[in-house]
């Protein structure tokens, strides 16, 4: 056998409809888009169109707000990561962060980080560095002997000067 014998089985490529080649095709004429009219032409988009009937997504009543800010995330009890602990997938003697949580498959490992939280007993001294925690989460960690590393607050806005002819003359 040489390259140039190789070939497709019978039927394993079919050929492309050629439209509009005249009316024996079966596809001459109209090139199969029925007969005149908008949707006959080209470039024509009518989503959501009901022929003049109120659509679906205005009929539907609209509710609530979605904050385009809003930060989501990933929520731990400290009685999970209690168990891990004492099932060995999370070493206490080391810091704990994102990474070792996603890794003893506590989290999933979402955008904006991870969220302690009190739920569940907790007696291990550990370094943990989370995004968030509960209040009473990080009173149980440092009852416990450890401590709970949270990112730095946000820097204050910065103020904007007031255009020219608000400002006093010195």
């Amino acid at each position: 056998m040489r390259l140039n014998e190789l070939s497709d089985n019978p039927g394993a490529r079919k050929r492309r409809m050629r439209i509009g080649r005249g009316i024996g095709s079966g596809k001459g004429k109209t090139g199969g888009r029925g007969v005149k009219g908008q949707k006959a032409r080209t470039g024509v988009a009518i989503k959501g169109f009901e022929g003049g009937q109120m659509p679906l997504h205005r009929r539907l009543p609209k509710r609530g707000f979605k904050a385009p800010f809003s930060k989501e995330y990933d929520e731990l009890n400290l009685g999970k990561l209690q168990a891990a602990i004492a099932e060995g997938r999370i070493k206490a003697d080391q810091p704990i962060g994102r990474d070792e949580l996603v890794a003893a498959g506590l989290v999933r490992g979402r955008i904006d980080g991870v969220r302690l939280l009190a739920k569940g007993d907790f007696s291990t001294k550990i370094t943990i560095h989370v995004a968030g925690a509960s209040k009473s989460a990080v009173a149980a960690v440092e009852a416990a002997g450890g401590t709970v590393v949270l990112p730095p607050p946000p820097p204050p806005p910065v103020k904007k000067m007031k255009p020219k002819s608000e400002r006093k003359a010195a």
